[in-house]
């Protein structure tokens, strides 16, 4: 059975810890052959854009771009539905490799058989 693991981060840059932290452990996890889905809720939404995780900034951190790129190697990038449209962002919009889907989605990933939910 392949270990999968859904992250979802509701942070962006108004909590960048947190925000690194989530990025962090799905980039290693991708990186150790777990299969990840990370989901982008909340202020972590506008990191689906092309150019803004670049201006992330958290001292002795990895660089955000870094991680996102380890992540979709491994694994998938999805922007929640809501927060997209809160923050008028459309799939033209997003970076390529990043989806747009909504909660029965999460919900339908989070509860497959052999999977590890996060939040942060």
């Amino acid at each position: 059975m392949t270990k999968q693991l859904v992250i979802k981060v509701t942070a962006g840059a108004d909590a960048p810890e947190r925000c690194s932290q989530a990025f962090t452990v799905a980039a290693v996890a991708a990186a150790s052959g777990v299969e990840v889905s990370l989901w982008l809720t909340g202020e972590s939404a506008w990191f689906a854009l092309p150019g803004r995780a670049a201006e992330f900034e958290l001292p002795h951190a990895a660089p955000l771009p870094d991680l996102i790129d380890g992540i979709l190697a491994g694994g998938r990038i999805t922007l929640c539905t809501q927060c997209a449209a809160r923050r008028d962002i459309t799939e033209a919009d997003v970076m390529k490799g990043v989806r747009i889907a909504g909660a029965q989605v999460f919900v339908q990933e989070a509860m497959a058989d052999g999977v590890q939910a996060l939040v942060y």
